[in-house]
């Protein structure tokens, strides 16, 4: 199934004054752990995916503590699991991705925020912006402000991070507010070491139960409870949550002897700062920098009077605050116009990019600028046309499916499919398929959000004089799809083709089981039907096909698109995840070949003689494993086709050839290892004849 961390989590056992080695995400664990959490959540998403990984292999370490576990449907799924803290004294952690996945928590985060907890209440968020991203680019920051809670950014450094998640905890319980702990794909997987302390079992748990109910009207987010709560959060909880950060010291103050110079910035942002002074020959191996730094290991709420006495003896600041809008530095001015502390120049947007990810180069040459160092931006700009002058001549690649993915052919049937009804409008979905947006096969109109293909299509459909047809993964069907897709389509009567891509797991995410995967772990139910989902919601148009079926799929969809049928017509496209597949498959064929026995593997090639050198089977395909090499004869200048190894014997590229008519160059081989003596036989006999 996911990604396996058995060997890894045993790290999680660790007792006081061990030394931890490891990965952040790790560390983020054990350090919810060390903090007595009853309760731990979430849904997969990058940069976080791995959270539940972790949890799910860390399970029996988590029931010895009575710490329950939950694989939630999606984001509001997860946050709606901290209402326990709401009632009791109850920890909770949820994790999932930001910005996107906020958003599809927002609605219970609001009122989570709104009616505020008695125990510690701490969402992880994977914050996906930058050039690594695949969202849409936003920060978490004003959704931490419209709600108001509260927001950890640590500085990425392993006891940073483990000790904003113990304190976030107790800044949740001091100020009555949720928190939220930010980190950045690079944060994620930082490696480091920090001293464990002994994991604590939580007070109220599977294993110590809550004797009775609470009830507290003032909790509840209705009228006139929510114009009380609102008041509180301005008046006694921010003022709390800002004492707290003062008084344990959350955000850091880092001498230098440069006092009339100052940088603020995100704890998120302090390595890349640092190392931005480094190059510049500013701060030492270890960190040391010779100009002062204000690190915002808590970004929200700000700490006026911190920010103030740090500015109070500078000429000059500069605020290194990633993404748009600029909150922080809006906020910095407003504090020291109000404090009247005019005399302190602030740059930021100005010296940096208004916009984007803050990688290494882009902060070192925005420090520079602030450092006035004209060297370094020299240095930088030539690093700058020597990597263009390396990069020129290579060919735009897009990233695309992996090779054997069962996604692939269902788009090649809809190229096929293409030449008979012409162009269709397609409406996308979040997951694996978003690559048919690239080249080979430039399908795909629109994608508005995880599930919401078909709730997307609801207006375009009626607009067009044939049908469209909507894409939807398994993920997205039960995370999303089932309810705002496929049950708004049913209630209000609309026609269209939706096609589910059925390839078992999550797979975008690193393949986390769903409900509907063809295995199961322990901990989940079994035997969770889409079809018997889409029968009990009124779908009447089901059919399944093999994805590697091209002409069948081919088929099929000009079946649905034609239709006298008048309503949903959903075609299940079936064929499992090849990275699960292979990763099964590969041990146990070791297996067989380890005892000697006989085993068959399929392998595609193409017949040199009889490729045409046209290539429109790879233009069909986009499978990496196909690809062009020299003619070998002497007198064809074309390159013709050839299957290079990594092939996983799909067999698409047959498929693709018998469906669209090309030429009949591919052919199957079947190599057998460890041939039995009958498999000698026929072959020697073969090669007689």
């Amino acid at each position: 199934m996911e990604r396996s961390f058995k060997e890894e989590v045993e790290k999680l056992k660790l007792a006081d004054g061990e030394v931890f080695h490891g990965e952040a995400i790790l560390a983020v664990t054990k350090a919810l752990l060390q903090s007595g959490v009853s309760y731990v959540g979430g849904y997969q998403g990058a940069p976080v995916s791995h959270v539940m990984d972790v949890l799910n292999d860390a399970r029996g370490i988590l029931e010895d503590l009575g710490v329950h576990v939950e694989t939630n449907a999606n984001e509001a799924g997860a946050a709606a699991m901290l209402g326990a803290s709401i009632n009791y004294p109850m920890r909770g952690a949820v994790a999932f991705k930001s910005t996107v996945g906020t958003n599809v928590a927002s609605d219970a985060l609001s009122n989570l925020a709104s009616a505020g907890v008695k125990g510690g209440a701490m969402i992880v968020l994977g914050e996906d912006y930058g050039e690594g991203a695949s969202i849409i680019q936003e920060r978490s920051h004003a959704f931490a402000m419209k709600s108001q809670i509260w927001l950890l950014d640590p500085r990425p450094n392993l006891p940073k991070i483990v000790e904003m998640v113990e304190h976030g905890f107790e800044l949740s319980e001091a100020s009555s507010t949720p928190v939220m702990l930010e980190l950045r794909i690079r944060a994620c997987h930082v490696q480091g070491s920090f001293k464990t302390k002994k994991n604590q079992a939580p007070k109220l748990s599977k294993k110590a139960f809550i004797e009775n109910p609470d009830f507290d009207y003032s909790r509840i987010c209705l009228p006139p409870a929510t114009y009380a709560q609102e008041k509180h959060k301005i008046d006694v909880r921010w003022p709390a949550a800002v004492a707290f950060i003062r008084e344990k010291k959350l955000n850091e103050f880092f001498e230098g002897e440069m006092r009339d110079l100052g940088i603020i910035c995100q704890g998120g942002m302090y390595n890349a700062t640092i190392r931005a002074l480094q190059t510049l020959g500013l701060a030492d191996a270890f960190g040391a920098a010779r100009v002062p730094i204000y690190c915002m290991n808590v970004t929200y709420p700000m700490v006026p009077d911190e920010i103030v006495e740090f500015s109070r003896t500078k000429k000059s600041i500069l605020i290194v605050e990633e993404g748009q809008p600029a909150f922080i530095e809006e906020q910095v001015l407003a504090t020291l116009r109000r404090y009247d502390s005019n005399q302190v120049k602030v740059h930021g947007k100005d010296l940096l990019p208004m916009a984007g990810e803050y990688t290494g180069e882009v902060v070192l040459a925005g420090v520079a600028r602030f450092l006035n160092k004209e060297s370094a931006l020299t240095s930088i700009k030539g690093l700058k046309q020597k990597a263009a002058e390396l990069l020129g001549g290579l060919p735009v690649r897009p990233p695309g499916f992996c090779v054997g993915c069962p996604e692939r052919p269902v788009f090649s049937a809809m190229k096929i499919l293409e030449k008979d009804t012409g162009k269709f409008h397609m409406s996308a979905d979040i997951g694996c398929h978003l690559f048919s947006t690239l080249p080979p096969f430039n399908m795909g109109n629109t994608v508005l959000g995880y599930g919401l293909g078909l709730a997307s299509n609801s207006a375009v459909e009626p607009m067009f004089a044939k049908r469209t047809v909507t894409m939807m993964g398994d993920g997205g069907f039960w995370h999303n799809g089932l309810t705002t897709g496929i049950a708004n389509t049913v209630f209000n009567k609309n026609d269209g083709v939706l096609v589910i891509m059925k390839n078992g797991y999550s797979s975008a995410t690193g393949t986390q089981e769903l409900p509907s995967s063809p295995q199961h772990s322990d901990t989940h139910a079994p035997d969770m039907s889409m079809e018997r989902a889409l029968a009990g919601i009124g779908v009447g148009w089901v059919k399944t096909v093999d994805n590697y079926r091209v002409g069948a799929v081919a088929k099929t969809l000009k079946e649905a698109m034609t239709s006298d049928y008048k309503g949903l017509k959903v075609i299940i496209a079936e064929g499992e995840c090849q990275l699960e597949r292979q990763r099964k498959l590969r041990p146990q064929v070791a297996e067989k070949l380890k005892k000697g026995e006989r085993h068959i593997r399929v392998k595609y090639g193409v017949d040199e003689d009889t490729c045409t050198g046209d290539h429109s089977c790879i233009r069909l395909s986009g499978c990496p494993t196909l690809t062009i090499k020299d003619n070998p004869d002497p007198l064809r200048t074309d390159p013709v086709a050839t299957v290079i190894d990594g092939c996983v014997g799909c067999g698409l590229c047959g498929e693709n050839a018998h469906a669209a008519v090309l030429c009949p160059s591919f052919y199957r081989a079947e190599v057998i290892q460890n041939p039995t003596w009958w498999d000698k036989l026929w072959n020697a006999s073969s090669l007689g004849k």
